[in-house]
């Protein structure tokens, strides 16, 4: 299994938007290495649903349901996407202020590619946020 990190402007897609639709597609994705991670992607990854423009802050885990799929919104069919579904909402969400402060956390994409959409997370990474999450 390998973990990611997800953004999505919480007025364009929220997390409580993903819990309502049960099952959201991960698409509009227009960056090469953000492309290259959702093509990575296997059912059953792990990944950070990062609130980004408004909270900037980690708010919950969904897992890959469908993986290797052309973006619906693409009409050449170049770009990835995956299917999410929900798994749970941290208990306190985890601000980039405080990824940035933990020296454990300085080399994780979100913190070396902050413009990355899909960014890979690192096993060590993971559990790192998710204890300060309280999970």
């Amino acid at each position: 299994m390998r973990y990611w990190l997800m953004k999505s402007e919480p007025f364009k897609y929220s997390w409580d938007d993903l819990v309502a639709e049960e099952e959201g597609t991960w698409d509009g994705v227009r960056n090469h290495r953000a492309k290259n991670n959702l093509a990575a992607m296997e059912v059953g990854d792990q990944c950070f649903f990062y609130h980004s423009r408004e909270g900037l802050e980690i708010v919950g885990i969904c897992e890959v349901s469908v993986a290797g799929i052309t973006d619906p919104t693409d009409p050449e069919g170049k770009w990835a996407a995956v299917k999410v579904k929900p798994k749970t909402k941290l208990p306190h969400p985890v601000t980039l202020k405080q990824i940035k402060a933990e020296p454990k956390l300085a080399d994780c994409e979100l913190v070396k590619l902050s413009r990355l959409s899909v960014a890979e997370i690192k096993p060590d990474e993971w559990s790192v946020i998710c204890s300060m999450a309280g999970i």
